[in-house]
């Protein structure tokens, strides 16, 4: 019993002990967890400064390299830059520029430009007055300054540099780039045919440009150079406004346009490069700068087409005038079409070229009103250094409003050209076999033919005479086919013929009528004997059959250049007026040379 007792009293303790156990292993368990969070933030604390003492120090010695860096491509020089990386590295808003910055240049200019003012004023005068006299139109009689001052604010150049391609090893060309907004007093007194004295006042002039400067030829004599030519190479922008003193410039009708147009042109031309002004510094001969022709431009004005209708009642009368520069005495105009949106002039001119490289040839279409003046229809332009030396190019130019701000995206028309550009120097393969010193015209020149039989007239002794060519032979035209007339007749076919015409002689043959077809098939050939090849054009119609009357279909124009220097050839030609349509053709030249004299004077 006392055995059992002591059991049960030892099994109770035990009971006891691990009823408890739990608790101790809790206390146990937080005890370590505490122990071990401390650790863990320690750990995690001695991590990041360790962290963020490493980043410090990483940044800071990157921000060093940074610097060092910097500092190293401050001292390089643009030359130096472009040497070690390609430009494929840049990005497209990174650009070099050549030119240097001229505020040391603007800053002086603003000190001295009162007395710039007023020694410039007379100075101008003298010599843009005469400029003006000369570009001065028929509307007007005269141009004279009387006020001339350039106001208070001086111009501004924004950049220099120096062009080493156009220096050479005896000069200096420069080129400097000038803004000016200024506020001048600018005074025109403007005498009108009509015998109406008009005080205009210029103002709000706005100029952007380049000008280049030549320093030409390099001496051993202060101030080491010649003479200085200076031109404005390149017009950005030019605008003022014009003001009658007193009175409304509009109330004269054409006046304000004339002014406006007169003293752009007087800019355009008396200044701007390839013309350039000499102002000599020592003695001497400076020729080789002055501005010298370097070969002449032949110009066929064929025709145009679709032009803007200018009349209310009727369609426009259509004149063309065409310039490389716009002196008076050297633009070109063209015979007046009546009534007509579709001109064919089929007239010839010619221009000297002076730098082919920077000119261009600018031609003017307007409708004539008669003693009301003439209203601009459009206008296009060409630059000559497209052109092929001795080659003959055929071009159609989309006439616009204005070249300079083309933002008018209205159809005007087209013009038709054809251009030759032949410099001097340039030997010519043709030999007058009666004279060894004869040469042809340039487009002649390059319409010989070498199976050419040719037969010259005595010259005339007296009076300074031209030689000037007669391209005489026959043309065959081949009329093969036409593909996708237009329908015209009631059950969608048509019954087309074509009539063929010698514009100058006035010639005409046709083909048989095609009946109830669009793809007719003619393959008739008509001989034709044309007199002065140079000057005549061959003018083909599409023409639509009925019984009781017939309906144009379309027309092609062509002169005859192409066949003059191919001999033969088959092509093509699309049907101008028509919705579709073309015509395949054969032309075949035989020709005769037949040479006259006629009175350069």
């Amino acid at each position: 019993m006392q055995n059992f007792r002591l059991a049960s009293s030892l099994n109770d303790k035990i009971y006891f002990h691990l009823d408890s156990l739990p608790g101790v292993v809790t206390k146990l368990n937080k005890i370590m967890a505490f122990f071990f969070g401390v650790f863990l933030g320690v750990s995690i604390g001695i991590g990041l400064i360790i962290a963020f003492a490493r980043y410090g120090k990483i940044r800071s010695t990157r921000r060093t390299d940074l610097a060092r860096t910097i500092a190293a491509f401050a001292r390089l020089t643009v030359q130096d830059s472009r040497k070690i990386l390609p430009r494929q590295f840049y990005p497209p808003w990174v650009v070099f520029s050549q030119r240097q910055k001229l505020s040391w240049l603007n800053v002086q200019l603003e000190k001295i430009w009162p007395s710039v003012d007023e020694a410039a004023s007379e100075l101008i005068r003298a010599s843009v007055e005469p400029i003006l006299e000369q570009y001065t139109p028929a509307i007007l009689s005269s141009m004279k300054f009387d006020k001339l001052t350039l106001g208070t604010v001086a111009p501004q150049f924004t950049g220099i540099s120096i062009v080493e391609s156009e220096s050479g090893a005896d000069g200096i060309t420069m080129e400097m780039d000038m803004q000016w907004d200024g506020n001048p007093n600018i005074v025109l007194n403007i005498n009108t045919k009509l015998g109406v004295s008009l005080p205009v006042q210029v103002k709000d002039i706005g100029f952007t440009g380049v000008f280049r400067l030549i320093f030409k030829p390099l001496v051993a004599q202060f101030p080491c150079f010649g003479a200085v030519a200076y031109s404005l190479r390149e017009k950005r922008y030019l605008d003022f406004t014009l003001k009658v003193i007193g009175g409304d410039l509009s109330s004269i009708p054409g006046v304000s346009d004339a002014i406006e147009e007169t003293i752009r042109n007087a800019v355009e031309d008396s200044i701007t490069w390839p013309v350039r002004n000499i102002v000599p510094i020592l003695p001497g001969d400076y020729s080789g700068l002055e501005l010298k022709p370097v070969g002449t431009l032949d110009v066929k004005l064929v025709q145009a087409k679709e032009l803007t209708n200018k009349d209310i009642i009727g369609k426009s009368d259509p004149f063309a005038v065409l310039f490389i520069r716009p002196l008076p005495d050297k633009t070109k105009r063209s015979k007046t079409i009546d009534n007509q949106l579709n001109p064919i002039w089929n007239e010839n001119f010619e221009f000297i070229v002076e730098d082919v490289s920077t000119q261009h040839l600018t031609i003017k279409v307007f409708d004539d009103e008669g003693v009301q003046g003439a209203e601009l229809i459009g206008c296009a332009q060409l630059a000559l250094k497209e052109l092929e030396p001795g080659k003959v190019k055929d071009v159609w130019l989309k006439l616009v409003k204005d070249l300079l701000v083309q933002r008018d995206n209205k159809y005007r028309g087209q013009v038709q050209l054809e251009l030759l550009y032949n410099p001097y120097g340039t030997d010519s393969t043709f030999k007058n076999p009666f004279d060894a010193n004869f040469s042809l015209t340039s487009l002649e020149k390059a319409l010989k033919s070498p199976n050419s039989e040719t037969e010259a007239l005595a010259p005339e002794k007296a009076g300074q005479k031209k030689r000037e060519v007669i391209v005489r032979g026959v043309l065959s035209v081949l009329v093969i086919s036409g593909e996708n007339l237009p329908p015209v007749d009631f059950n969608g076919k048509a019954d087309p013929f074509v009539v063929l015409t010698m514009k100058k002689s006035e010639t005409k043959s046709k083909t048989r009528v095609a009946n109830e077809t669009l793809n007719p098939v003619w393959n008739q050939t008509f001989d034709f004997v044309v007199e002065d090849a140079l000057h005549e054009m061959l003018i083909i119609e599409v023409w639509d059959h009925d019984t009781f009357r017939k309906e144009k279909i379309g027309r092609i124009v062509m002169t005859l250049t192409r066949v003059l220097l191919e001999g033969e050839f088959q092509d093509n030609f699309t049907i101008d007026g028509a919705k579709s349509g073309n015509l395949h053709l054969h032309l075949k030249w035989s020709p005769q040379l037949v040479f006259r004299d006629r009175d350069t004077q």
